[in-house]
């Protein structure tokens, strides 16, 4: 991903995450019950993580510091937050549980895209 498409990315997934977080605590606190909120929850928490990865990983592409590791980390990231946090959505949302299978995927993109992250981040201070 370009530094461009990481800061589009980042910013835009960031905005997504505030906005489902306080659609969780607003309207939902009262519609759904804990454990499904709570998984609402959790993806509003791991998509701004990973927003905010994206973010940084923009920056770190449009410096000297740039490698397609950090490209690569920040698609790993993108697919990760949609497995993860929208497969924990959807589940909080529809009440299917089914959708749990998903979920683990989205944790494999983000662990893959964390990889990816140390091996450029050791590859430049060499």
């Amino acid at each position: 991903m370009s530094a461009r498409a990481l800061l589009l990315a980042g910013a835009a997934l960031a905005f997504l995450a505030v906005l489902a977080g306080a659609f969780g605590a607003h309207a939902l606190q009262e519609r759904l019950e804990p454990r499904l909120l709570a998984a609402f929850m959790t993806g509003a928490q791991y998509q701004m993580y990973h927003a905010l990865a994206l973010f940084v990983l923009g920056a770190v592409q449009a410096s000297p510091a740039r490698d397609s590791r950090f490209a690569l980390a920040g698609a790993c990231f993108a697919g990760g937050i949609l497995l993860f946090s929208g497969s924990l959505y959807l589940l909080a949302l529809t009440g299917i549980r089914q959708l749990g299978i998903i979920t683990p995927f989205g944790g494999t993109l983000f662990l893959i895209g964390w990889c990816c992250v140390l091996a450029g981040a050791w590859r430049h201070g060499r």
